[in-house]
């Protein structure tokens, strides 16, 4: 019987993880006739004068505003936003030298997206297709029109999706999977990574890090006291310039970490090996 290779989940966030900023900024607010700043304040609003989450504060806004100027808000023009997305370096081809690499070590990579912003626009995304699944902010369409929230993921609740990723309970409304006691997991907690830009990441980076896991604060080049305090507050394992190219410091904190891995999975198999004889 061919052996079942070991599987790495590498976990992210998208908004200053993946990209350079807020996914709405690049093309969706701008179709709405805002400026980023505008529109952050208006979902503020929501906020800040009815104590409406943060989450649904944005998507709120961005019907409301929609509405106000009568534009209709579909899949489509959502995934059109996803177009023009700008991702830091290296992005784009990362998730097939990773998957490589560790194809070398006799390791299978997953990769999963769980993230605050509109999945939508991430469907539109040069990089949808690299996720195994997607998970992120999602609206209910009525007669192809955005009407209602559907999914809404804010930062504790990611760590839902970390637990669905280990179980393999990956359907998101499959309770009775991601609550059902287990022995094991389809992806122990030790070979999951996870990768997030800050303070809404928080919750997931410590949940994956006492786990036995590695979660790593990615930041933008020079402004690395962004995440210090994570690093200094024991929540994360490492902090990690926004660069996804060969030979980045990240690229080379994940291959260490897929070796170490390895190197572990190879040591239980001859262990159970002996044990069987």
């Amino acid at each position: 019987m061919k052996k079942k290779k070991p599987i790495i989940a590498l976990l992210y966030d998208f908004d200053k993880t993946l990209s350079t900023m807020d996914m709405q900024n690049y093309t969706l607010i701008p179709r709405l006739g805002l400026s980023p700043d505008e529109f952050w304040a208006i979902a503020s609003e929501y906020t800040n004068k009815h104590g409406m989450e943060r989450t649904l504060s944005y998507m709120y806004a961005m019907l409301s505003v929609a509405k106000e100027k009568n534009i209709k808000i579909t899949k489509e023009f959502l995934r059109e936003c996803g177009k023009d997305i700008e991702f830091y370096p290296g992005v784009t081809t990362w998730f097939k030298r990773i998957n490589e690499y560790a194809a070398s070590k006799g390791i299978a990579v997953e990769h999963y997206l769980i993230s605050s912003g509109t999945k939508e626009i991430v469907e539109g995304s040069p990089i949808a297709k690299e996720f195994k699944e997607m998970y992120g902010c999602e609206f209910y369409f009525e007669n192809g029109v955005a009407v209602w929230p559907k999914f809404v993921i804010n930062f504790t609740q990611k760590t839902q999706y970390y637990y669905r990723v280990a179980k393999g309970a990956t359907n998101p409304v499959d309770d009775d999977g991601v609550n059902k006691k287990s022995e094991t997991h389809r992806i122990p907690y030790r070979n999951i990574v996870y990768l997030g830009d800050g303070i809404t990441d928080i919750a997931c980076m410590t949940v994956v890090k006492k786990n036995d896991g590695n979660s790593i604060a990615i930041y933008p080049e020079g402004e690395s006291n962004k995440v210090k305090q994570i690093l200094l507050d024991n929540r994360c394992n490492f902090i990690v310039k926004g660069d996804y190219r060969a030979n980045s410091d990240l690229d080379k904190v994940i291959k260490n970490i897929i070796d170490k891995i390895a190197i572990i999975e190879d040591i239980e198999a001859q262990q159970k090996i002996l044990a069987e004889k």
